[in-house]
């Protein structure tokens, strides 16, 4: 029998495991706890409502709770409408779902429409016990988890003993009437405001805790959550001290066994950074220590209030600790500025080079690990000590190899050898860059192949190091197909080395249904992102796990391929006609398409760095160093604002240098033809005149089955049909130069490798707003379909213009090889210098490429899953030959032949 877990789902299954401590189910998309939410709803302004869940996902919600219990407001109807809303954003639902109401009808409303494996909020026994069953009965047969509120007839529970006999009958009920499984339990013993000023309610915090502590001890398998914002209410307004109570509470509620709770996760202060003499105030106040506690945090709340954070002053005290001290405070902080002098002190006083290594760098990179893994290092940090102790072993090596030479001493031995790359047809690399330094600073040695890297060199490699796993990573769509190649071939080679699957498409589902199959001899491991690899790694090359750690992934990924399977058959997708007769529909006779200013193409000449820079948009920025928050908001946040300040500074200073001395020289071409839809087509004609077609684009068409009026939509629906109106279509390609690869090279061989992923990541971030700074351009001069236009470049990010410029190999066009007709059309390789990988990459990878299309109402939007029928007919359209139809469908759209439907890439 499986091991008792919660196991929940959206897009992405969840489970939880001993290896999750917490889990933050998200607070702000609920109409009762967040003001901002209320008037959104009650507006109907769904689109920023849908924003306000985007943004508790990437702050670190692993749920989100939804709530509409307004009284003005229809709720039900606002709970089905903003859950079909988030079915429909992929980075939203990919995370499980809690309905939240005291209304049954509005809950099971909500079960009837939510997908996954959602949790229910809640069901009690304050109408008796008749309703409860029928609840909890129900939630069971909709496959739904539950939180068990401590309320019954008499009311809620607010002492510890009350809270125990109501939890504990209703666990029974549970357990033994209804058959609901433990482990979907989720107990809330009622989390209640402290520091009222109300002596009955000071204990209301310790008997929390207490009956938390009693329950995970004797309900066995169950889980205990709370609403932790109702604790600090009576503090509401000062935001800072709020936090402080919520972290002194979680402290010793998640050591009593609380392992989830309702909470703002992108406001949580991290426990001991927390000024100490607040600190001290609310563990007072959390606890009941001290009779005076209220008064006394009353008294110090005020200093505490926001406010404008003082400059720190440079400390050089640590110049005078012992000389481990100094080396573990220099890699902790990532200082390099005296590390080459510590170094050598530690040298001389030590009787081997190596001995400075095993000892306090070493130790201080332990310290470094223990900081990361516990969530007060964070990634940009970690980067940065790995600098620090690049540069002191770069100072060690030569005593060393001397050493070696007179007395044939070995160096020290790696916790692992690791060969990584990013597969064939793939340029991306800045994540694989990342996990290797996180793997080097724990004392994995890492041979890293570069981007572009065949199978045949891969294994060669693994072979010839005596590899202990091997890494692979990718960010377009083919590399998938590349990934499961390359299982398939170490499995023909005869490997049983673990295999690591990271980057931006890859997922446990996929490593699950398509990778893990091809490779049986040994382990394919999605790792998915850098915090997590040395866990990962370290259990998979660990003599004593590995078996059980091994047998626990392949078990978890068969339950993933068994239920995606089944999850497969029961999906509703419309046949390719009725989908089609629910297209768009655009009244063509209203709408006159705007004519560009020129037709054929348009090479932009003198592009300014110091001009692209200011259109940035830095929330992908941090993004990509695994730092989740929405900018410039993430710099003031309480547990990331000092790492996301520090890289940002960073970033600027870097930034500066690139403007002024011209490291990058940004190209761009654009492109404009005259262009009409034949079907799902676009047909572009070589003049005016249309009478002689120059080229064709193909489209895919959306299949699910969708609730009246919402359409399935085309990428053609947003052209005019032939015969109907006279239409245009444009097309581009920038990129930020080649000039960043050879730069990122340069600083990576200094052992700089922070300032070498800072390069890559700032490329990227220029090549993105030459984007957005040209499409500008295009919407008020090339094209004028927005001639008066006036938006600022920082007003740009939230795309509140018309018209859209998606780009093949994303969701609206996910066939990458649309990018050769797009590539053609512009002589991209010759104006830009841009060219396309065997995979359909753009080399060099900080570049961008798409098409422009001007109609106001045109949207972005997603294919999904498309029915074979569809398959086959583009791929007639295409013109392809029956033989390449198989390849064609595993490369471009991640279809295991046999298979009925096929999953287009997103």
């Amino acid at each position: 029998m499986s091991e008792r877990l919660l196991r929940l789902s959206g897009l992405e299954p969840f489970v939880l495991t001993e290896q999750i401590p917490f889990v933050n189910v998200g607070e702000r998309t609920n109409v009762t706890g967040s003001a901002r939410f209320r008037k959104l709803i009650k507006n109907r302004d769904y689109s920023a409502a849908l924003e306000v869940a985007r943004d508790q996902v990437e702050n670190g919600a692993q749920i989100i709770d939804v709530n509409m219990d307004e009284g003005l407001i229809d709720s039900q109807a606002a709970m089905v409408e903003f859950l079909n809303l988030i079915a429909a954003e992929p980075d939203i639902a990919r995370v499980p779902i809690m309905l939240d109401s005291s209304k049954w009808e509005i809950i099971e409303a909500g079960l009837k429409c939510v997908q996954g494996k959602a949790v229910v909020n809640s069901i009690s026994l304050k109408e008796g016990e008749e309703p409860f069953r029928e609840h909890a009965s129900l939630c069971l047969a909709y496959g739904a988890a539950v939180v068990v509120m401590a309320f019954d007839e008499q009311g809620q529970g607010s002492t510890t003993e009350r809270r125990i006999e109501i939890c504990s009958r209703a666990y029974r009920i549970l357990t033994e009437e209804v058959g609901f499984p433990p482990e979907d339990i989720i107990f809330d013993p009622n989390i209640f405001a402290v520091a009222t000023g109300i002596e009955e309610h000071n204990n209301y915090g310790v008997d929390f805790i207490e009956t938390t502590r009693w329950i995970r001890q004797n309900l066995p398998h169950v889980h205990v959550s709370g609403g932790v914002s109702n604790l600090s209410f009576s503090f509401r307004g000062n935001e800072p001290v709020r936090e402080a109570m919520h972290a002194v509470f979680l402290y010793h509620a998640i050591q009593a066994g609380m392992d989830m709770g309702i909470v703002n996760a992108g406001q949580l202060a991290v426990y001991d950074q927390i000024d100490p003499e607040l600190r001290e105030a609310c563990e007072d106040v959390v606890l009941n220590r001290d009779p005076d506690a209220t008064e006394r945090l009353l008294e110090i709340a005020e200093r505490f209030r926001s406010g404008p954070r003082e400059e720190k002053v440079r400390d050089l005290a640590w110049r005078e600790w012992p000389v481990e001290k100094r080396i573990e405070h220099a890699l902790v902080n990532g200082i390099t500025e005296f590390i080459d002098d510590d170094t050598e002190e530690a040298r001389q006083s030590a009787e081997r080079a190596l001995d400075v290594i095993e000892g306090p760098l070493m130790a201080g990179m332990n310290v470094v690990g223990d900081l990361f893994g516990s969530g007060k290092m964070f990634l940009p940090q970690v980067v940065k000590s790995a600098r620090v102790m690049k540069q002191a072993v770069a100072l060690l090596l030569p005593y060393m190899e001397e050493e070696k030479r007179r007395s044939g001493v070995e160096s020290r031995e790696s916790a692992g050898k690791i060969v990584m790359a990013t597969v064939k047809g793939d340029v991306h690399d800045i994540g694989k860059n990342i996990v290797g330094v996180v793997l080097a600073c724990n004392n994995y040695e890492i041979i890293d192949l570069g981007v572009m890297v065949p199978p045949q060199k891969i294994i060669e490699t693994a072979r010839e190091v005596n590899a202990d796993a091997i890494g692979l990573s990718g960010l377009i769509t083919p590399s998938l197909d590349e990934m499961a190649n390359m299982a398939r071939e170490l499995e023909r080679e005869g490997f049983d080395i673990p295999l690591l699957i990271g980057g931006a498409t890859t997922s446990r589902v996929h490593t699950a249904v398509k990778i893990a199959p091809g490779y049986t001899r040994g382990a394919a491991v999605h790792v998915n992102d850098a915090s997590r690899a040395v866990g990962v790694v370290s259990r998979l090359l660990s003599t004593e796990h590995k078996a059980d750690y091994v047998e626990s992934i392949r078990t978890e990924y068969k339950e993933l391929a068994e239920k995606f399977a089944r999850g497969e058959q029961q999906k509703s997708r419309l046949p390719l006609a009725q989908a089609r007769a629910n297209a768009i529909k655009i009244d063509w006779s209203e709408f006159t398409p705007v004519r560009p200013r020129f037709t054929g193409i348009k090479v932009i000449e003198g592009l300014s760095l110091g001009e692209i820079a200011e259109y940035i948009d830095w929330t992908p920025f941090f993004r990509s160093w695994e730092l989740r928050g929405v900018y410039p908001q993430i710099l003031d946040d309480e547990k990331q604002g000092e790492a996301a300040r520090t890289l940002f500074n960073d970033a600027q200073v870097l930034l500066r240098q690139i403007i002024d001395e011209e490291w990058f020289s940004p190209r761009a071409v654009i492109g404009f033809w005259p262009a009409n839809a034949v079907g799902d087509d676009i047909r572009l004609y070589t003049d005016e005149t249309r009478e002689q077609e120059l080229v064709m684009l193909h489209t895919l068409r959306q299949q699910t089955s969708k609730r009246a009026p919402r359409p399935n939509a085309a990428l053609a629906d947003f052209v005019a049909p032939e015969g109907t109106a006279e239409d245009w279509l444009g097309g581009f390609v920038v990129t930020a130069g080649p000039e960043e690869i050879e730069i990122a090279k340069g600083l990576a061989r200094k052992n700089d490798d922070y300032s070498s992923i800072l390069v890559k990541a700032l490329a990227d971030r220029f090549a993105e707003a030459l984007a957005e700074m040209i499409h500008a351009r295009v919407r008020r001069d090339h094209w004028g379909t927005s001639p008066d236009e006036s938006f600022s470049p920082q007003e740009l990010i939230p795309e509140p213009y018309k018209g859209i410029r998606p780009a093949p190999g994303y969701p609206a066009q996910p066939d990458h090889t649309e990018k050769r007709t797009l590539f053609a059309l512009l002589d991209a390789e010759k104006h830009t210098g841009v060219h396309l990988t065997e995979g359909m990459a753009m080399w060099p990878g900080s570049s961008v490429s798409g098409l422009y299309f001007g109609h106001p109402d045109s949207y972005y939007f997603g294919i999904g899953k498309i029915e074979r029928d569809q398959v086959l007919d583009y791929a007639a359209r295409k013109g392809m030959e029956p033989a390449e139809v198989e390849r064609w469908l595993a490369s471009i759209l991640n279809y295991v032949p046999g298979e009925q439907e096929v999953v287009a890439a997103e």
